[in-house]
């Protein structure tokens, strides 16, 4: 078992991030509200209520070098929270949107952030020194839905997005005074809003975007249970779809250039790993379950015949008895990765699901991972 530990912290979590050095972390129980908890005398212990959001906080992310909190939220509006003394001062954002925000996420350089909406737009955040503000340049005009993820490239400059029009795009962010012309993609040539790439792979909505380590691979998911990998960026990429008859994901997380973790509906994370070729395929789930010495009587028609009249997987006493002990009992949401500055790979991650718990895992003791990890 890859888990280390679960804790219950609502009934209900949309988001969640952790701070710099991890020892606090900060998550929204299904409110208008983010609660900050610590490790106190070995116990989780609530320090801080962030209450600004007037709906359902949506989007939460943690800086690392500055330790600054953005949030979105469905009342359209984002805050940008900074600790004075032992308070959490927040400043509005602003985002001139007329739909929900519904994701953000801070730039590698920490100088913008970007909140994907259901206004069929993206926001580009940055700091106005003159002002002392916060304020947006948005890329309209090219998503034809909800913007339901956003990923920045190590460069600083390139944003991909997924949307529930089915699509994925990559666009230039490159904003004059914020951003340098030094990158090493060139893409700072191209003007802020131009659209580099757009993929039409999937014919339903897609989710859970994010770039491999080096920036060279692209991943997102579908909700007609397909893995997308995308490689070459740019007029001429190279693209994988990878099927797995589960369900469908909601995240997904690179761990190195090699291995992808992937969550959502099926409440169990799954392993995606590249071989040699770079071919990808579905490798196992990371809470496997040994089934009870009675599942080995049973046999391939009583499975088959199961799944043609749509029993869940989850359908027989045996595999009930077992679903019980997993670590997530509903869908899992979001995947947030624990690692230092100096860690070229990610062996430790926690995952947050509708069920209210957070779980970390920790990969170090699967011998068989950690083989792919290191490759």
């Amino acid at each position: 078992m890859a888990s280390v530990s679960a804790h219950q912290f609502a009934q209900c979590l949309t988001c969640h991030a952790w701070s710099p050095d991890h020892s606090m972390i900060a998550f929204c129980p299904n409110n208008n509200e983010v609660h900050i908890y610590k490790v106190l005398e070995g116990k989780w212990e609530k320090i801080h209520v962030l209450q600004k959001h007037d709906q359902i906080v949506s989007g939460i992310d943690w800086s690392r070098r500055s330790d600054q909190i953005v949030t979105v939220s469905h009342d359209r509006n984002a805050y940008v929270w900074t600790q004075e003394a032992s308070e959490w001062v927040p400043t509005l954002v602003i985002l001139r949107l007329n739909r929900a925000a519904l994701c953000v996420q801070w730039s590698p350089k920490e100088n913008k952030f970007a909140v994907g909406s259901g206004a069929k737009t993206v926001c580009i955040c940055y700091y106005e020194q003159e002002n002392n503000w916060w304020v947006s340049k948005i890329i309209r005009k090219r998503h034809d839905s909800s913007v339901t993820s956003v990923a920045w490239h190590p460069n600083n400059i390139l944003l991909a997005t997924t949307s529930t029009d089915g699509k994925c795009r990559v666009f230039s962010t490159f904003i004059k005074g914020v951003d340098t012309k030094h990158s090493s993609s060139g893409s700072s040539d191209s003007k802020f809003g131009e659209q580099i790439m757009q993929l039409d792979l999937s014919h339903t909505w897609t989710f859970g975007i994010r770039w491999s380590p080096s920036g060279n691979t692209l991943a997102y998911a579908g909700h007609d249970s397909m893995i997308y990998f995308v490689d070459d960026v740019g007029p001429s990429p190279s693209a994988q779809s990878v099927a797995f008859r589960d369900l469908p994901l909601r995240d997904v997380l690179f761990l190195s250039e090699r291995m992808v973790i992937g969550v959502g509906y099926d409440c169990n994370p799954m392993v995606f790993a590249a071989d040699e070729t770079g071919l990808w395929s579905f490798l196992r789930f990371l809470d496997e379950r040994k089934q009870p010495s009675s599942a080995k009587y049973g046999s391939q028609f009583s499975e088959t015949f199961g799944k043609l009249y749509g029993q869940s997987k989850f359908g027989s006493n045996e595999t009930n008895e077992s679903s019980k002990t997993r670590a997530h009992e509903n869908c899992i949401i979001s995947i947030v990765p624990l690692k230092k500055a100096r860690d070229a790979i990610v062996t430790t991650f926690t995952t947050a699901g509708l069920d209210g718990k957070v779980v970390t895992w920790d990969l170090q003791k699967q011998q068989d991972l950690m083989e792919y990890l290191r490759g």
